[in-house]
């Protein structure tokens, strides 16, 4: 027997960092609003009594960030007039917007579809999905987001009282042969009153949080279960901390159980690869596993700025997969067109719904564009056709 201990964290609405991405994701939905075609790179960070926003953001209509600030800070839970504001912002440079907007191949002639959007920026892209959970993600990443989601919704109905907005969680889960066995240890760190005590805090996280998020996989009674481990947590937020936008990649993916590229998501429009090519690998290694074409699959997509096409296109199954690898990576390549412009029109990366995504992980809900498996009679020909070929 191979036995693992897999581990994955979550953050609270109201943690530092989770309270930049959000304010950050929020501009970015109301540029979008008002020009579905906005640019922007926003980034934010939060420390005691202060809130700065900065970044390059071209957009055709006039947006109120401040406004955006102390609504988000209220929605969370904070007070918003106890933070000043800052606004750095000015608008995209001309050389980027000039090569994004008129990629290479335009420039060479190409006259294809989707040729004239290059990408955003250079980078690698990735995405992943595994068989062991109904949203295809690992499961302590799925148990993680959801105490602390159930964290801000019992704070927010009033269930648990005396608690506050910052918060996190981790679990690790024990595998044996590659499936989840057992649930070895839970930590749920939340904000409080002083005059909230700690057993009084412990029974209410047990009752109105834990049994609900482990219904359907439930922890037992060796299971070591640790509620504010540190002790007294009254002071929280960024009067604590200082938080940037940027700081919880792991949180938004895939809870560092698979590969993450070297950008962040949060404060970026579609045409930033970072974001939109993340979101285009998930739907495919969903798309794959989804198919029974393996068990676990990541997919990576690399880019050039200002280049369309991508660079290369590399897939892993981890040895599970039912085809080869390179049987799949031709597949994708004739299924999906991995240009931005493609990208962005398949998955509907202009409408304004990035501030639903920057808590709880970018791939939680199956409302996400980016989560239908909709290609997937697609794919299942592609990949008959190319086996076919190959014998």
């Amino acid at each position: 027997m191979d036995n693992k201990f897999l581990t994955a964290e979550s953050v609270c609405e109201g943690h530092p960092d989770k309270l930049c991405d959000l304010i950050a994701d929020s501009v970015l939905d109301a540029c979008l609003w008002k020009d579905r075609g906005s640019r922007v790179a926003c980034e934010v960070m939060a420390t005691k009594g202060k809130i700065i926003v900065a970044g390059e953001i071209t957009c055709s209509g006039k947006i109120d960030i401040r406004m955006i600030v102390r609504d988000t800070l209220r929605k969370v839970g904070y007070n918003p007039w106890k933070y000043l504001i800052f606004v750095y912002v000015h608008k995209q440079s001309r050389d980027i917007a000039n090569g994004v907007g008129n990629a290479l191949e335009a420039r060479s002639g190409d006259t294809s579809w989707y040729n004239t959007l290059g990408a955003g920026d250079q980078g690698t892209m990735y995405g992943y999905a595994t068989s062991e959970t109904r949203q295809m993600l690992p499961l302590p990443v799925v148990l993680a987001n959801s105490i602390t989601k159930r964290l801000d919704q019992v704070r927010h109905d009033g269930l648990i009282k005396g608690i506050k907005p910052d918060g996190k969680a981790q679990v690790t889960v024990e595998y044996e042969d590659g499936k989840p066995k057992r649930i070895k240890t839970i930590i749920v760190s939340v904000q409080h009153d002083a005059a909230k005590g700690t057993e009084e805090l412990s029974r209410e996280i047990y009752s109105h949080v834990l049994w609900k998020c482990f219904e359907d996989f439930p922890f037992d009674e060796e299971t070591e279960v640790l509620i504010n481990p540190s002790g007294r947590f009254v002071e929280g937020g960024p009067s604590a901390d200082t938080g940037l936008t940027g700081r919880k990649l792991m949180v938004d993916t895939y809870g560092g159980l698979a590969a993450h590229g070297g950008g962040a998501f949060c404060g970026k429009d579609p045409t930033k690869v970072d974001r939109s090519a993340a979101y285009m690998a998930r739907n495919i290694a969903k798309h794959i596993v989804w198919c029974e074409f393996a068990k676990r699959c990541q997919v990576n997509i690399a880019y050039a700025i200002g280049k369309a096409d991508p660079v290369s296109v590399e897939v892993d199954t981890f040895g599970t997969g039912t085809v080869s690898d390179a049987t799949i990576r031709e597949a994708i390549k004739e299924v999906w067109c991995l240009r931005p412009a493609a990208i962005i029109e398949m998955l509907d990366l202009r409408f304004p719904r990035y501030k639903d995504t920057a808590v709880y992980g970018h791939f939680s809900s199956c409302l996400y564009p980016w989560e239908d498996v909709r290609k997937y009679k697609e794919l299942k020909e592609a990949v008959m056709r190319f086996e076919q070929d190959n014998q």
